[in-house]
């Protein structure tokens, strides 16, 4: 990233200009009745905006909206390479805002400004150049039928999407939903969380000034409401969500209230991260697993929140551990030296409080487990480790979603596969072993979506899909394969005679 200082980034922050009225046809709109609310950094409390807050009429106008763009094909209808172009200059246009996006998210969200200029867009870039770049070279198929017959079998975009994403990384989980839903040419309506909405509401002023044509790309800021409310639109043809799993359970039911709208969900996880006695590099396990449970605050579906290790390793792994999590400190997100920022709000601070208080009397607290002060009137938390841990204990079995690290020993590698298994999640998992047949058979018997070895959350790459089993959802962003979610399989029979 670029030499800028935190007195630096203050200086641009003061001088944002920040929108918050909803897109939606091509123009900004305020909702109705001018209802708005207050949009709040955690890094200090400070109202950054007043945002507007949608609900039926609104949602009900970017619908229409949509499905008018679709009907009349102002962009599924237009030739696959053109709708690369745009999407490239899109991409091009996000990455030369690059400093003002990233300020966005880290006053929005409280994440440390060093990942949002290095990861979060630019990664909502790349992907939304990956699917611009791969949808001119997706083809159908000519299926064997009789010899007076020709088949094909062809995939066309299943009309107006709406995508429900989440507030831990806002840019570039909607880039996961909106890039291959438009490469495919969907129309879309864009619902981000009312707790980080602000890069979505700028980045649909640069779609449209990219070519995007009106009500192809909208997006509504607002509470549940609005997300429900799309959920259960009939003129909605598929719902994609990001969240938890409570809230994608009500999604599926308000979709079959309706008109059966395609659902897509990737929802939470409770992820083990499983050390086994055998473990090639003690150290390089311990950075990632404080990494794995640290990064981004915790604020992470995949957070490896359960840390399985071998007994006869535990107690030398745990004393780098500590010192590995000593490199996550709260700090102000401004300073591109912190490398843990704010809790994204109040109420997501005081869940973490609670579970927190709630380990002290279910495990041993090895490090952290109290609020920090950083700068006044933000939300932060140190790094928390909780040893020896029931693995049916609370906090080992639901989602924090914060900096909270379970430490539960095992004995033998099938009870250490049999307890990480033992969840209602599936959507990660990694393992750590010198052995190769290891490795390959405990991949294959842990009952997840993704499965590191050796490694925790690497290879972010496109190419990989990402979602999970059980409970952590049905959706598989990423890929070639996120297009299917977004298209109608049609065969098509010609008789030449």
């Amino acid at each position: 990233m670029n030499d800028m200082t935190l007195t630096d980034w203050q200086a641009k922050a003061a001088a944002l200009s920040i929108e918050g009225r909803a897109f939606v046809d091509g123009v900004y709109r305020d909702a109705s009745g001018s209802r708005t609310f207050d949009c709040k950094s955690p890094i200090d409390g400070r109202v950054l905006a007043r945002v507007a807050d949608c609900g039926e009429a609104e949602v009900d106008f970017a619908v229409e909206a949509a499905r008018r763009a679709f009907d009349e094909r102002t962009w599924c209808g237009l030739d696959p390479r053109r709708r690369k172009a745009i999407l490239l200059r899109w991409a091009a246009s996000i990455r030369a805002h690059l400093d003002e996006l990233a300020l966005l998210e880290t006053l929005d969200a409280g994440k440390p400004i060093g990942d949002t200029t290095t990861v979060d867009v630019p990664g909502a870039a790349y992907c939304v150049e990956w699917f611009a770049e791969a949808i001119d070279k997706i083809g159908g198929e000519v299926a064997p039928a009789d010899q007076h017959l020709v088949g094909l079998v062809t995939r066309e975009p299943i009309g107006v999407v709406a995508a429900v994403v989440p507030w831990n990384f806002p840019i570039l989980m909607a880039a996961w939903k909106f890039a291959p839903a438009l490469a495919v040419g969907n129309s879309v309506v864009l619902k981000p969380s009312e707790k980080s909405p602000l890069t979505a509401i700028r980045i649909a002023q640069l779609a449209h000034e990219a070519g995007i044509p009106a009500g192809v790309f909208n997006v509504l800021p607002g509470g549940g409401e609005a997300g429900k409310l799309l959920a259960l639109h009939r003129d909605v043809d598929c719902i994609a969500f990001t969240g938890s799993t409570k809230v994608g359970k009500l999604i599926m039911q308000y979709a079959g209230q309706s008109n059966l709208k395609r659902v897509w969900l990737e929802l939470g996880g409770k992820s083990p991260n499983i050390v086994l006695a055998d473990c090639p590099d003690l150290d390089r396990a311990a950075k990632a697993a404080a990494g794995a449970i640290f990064y981004n605050m915790g604020e992470m579906c995949t957070a490896g929140s359960r840390l399985l290790v071998a007994r006869g390793i535990k107690e030398a792994f745990l004393d780098k551990l500590v010192r590995a999590a000593a490199g996550y400190r709260p700090g102000n997100p401004l300073d591109p030296r912190t490398s843990m920022g704010a809790i994204i709000d109040r109420a997501q601070f005081d869940r973490v409080l609670s579970y927190i208080e709630d380990g002290r009397k279910e495990a041993s607290l090895l490090l952290g487990g109290e609020a920090a002060s950083v700068v006044s009137g933000g939300l932060y938390v140190e790094p928390t480790i909780f040893d020896e841990v029931r693995h049916d204990a609370g906090i080992a079995r639901e989602e924090i979603f914060g900096p909270v690290l379970s430490v539960i020993a095992f004995d033998t590698v099938d009870e250490a596969v049999r307890i990480a298994n033992d969840t209602e999640y599936g959507l990660a998992a990694a393992v750590w072993t010198s052995d190769l047949t290891t490795a390959h058979e405990v991949s294959r018997r842990l009952r997840a979506g993704t499965v590191w070895v050796n490694c925790y959350d690497e290879g972010g790459d496109m190419n990989f899909p990402f979602g999970g089993y059980r409970q952590s959802g049905n959706g598989r962003d990423k890929s070639l394969h996120a297009l299917e979610k977004y298209t109608e399989l049609k065969s098509t029979l010609l008789r030449l005679r």
